[in-house]
């Protein structure tokens, strides 16, 4: 079965640090395409990081950038989301999504509050 499941997520203090993982079943996630989205109750889905197949070439909302890093561990099949200088608007569900595969995981629950 072709699947992604995220993990990681949690309760986090503002300016915290958080790493969220998207691992694969039935194909291995880092020799494609992955795209991390977040949704947030009355606010339209965010595509905010991408990573190249093979994890040549990042991209980032510039709403992230420069606070959070996109990594394929080839070892660990694993795609992950490193997040720093966290802010309560980086609330959200965050999802990893396969576009080659049509494939998006459940999602995992980040929240940024004091």
């Amino acid at each position: 079965q072709v699947q992604l499941v995220e993990s990681g997520g949690g309760l986090v203090q503002p300016g915290g640090s958080l790493i969220i993982a998207c691992a694969s079943s039935g194909f291995d996630v880092v020799d494609y395409v992955t795209n991390w989205y977040r949704q947030t109750p009355g606010k339209e889905e965010e595509l905010v990081a991408y990573i190249s197949a093979y994890g040549y070439s990042t991209k980032y909302a510039d709403s992230v950038k420069g606070r959070f890093t996109v990594t394929a561990d080839y070892d660990k099949n694993v795609v992950s989301l490193q997040m720093s200088s966290l802010k309560p608007e980086d609330t959200a569900v965050y999802y990893c999504h396969n576009p080659s595969r049509g494939v998006k995981g459940q999602g995992t629950l980040v929240a940024v509050s004091s």
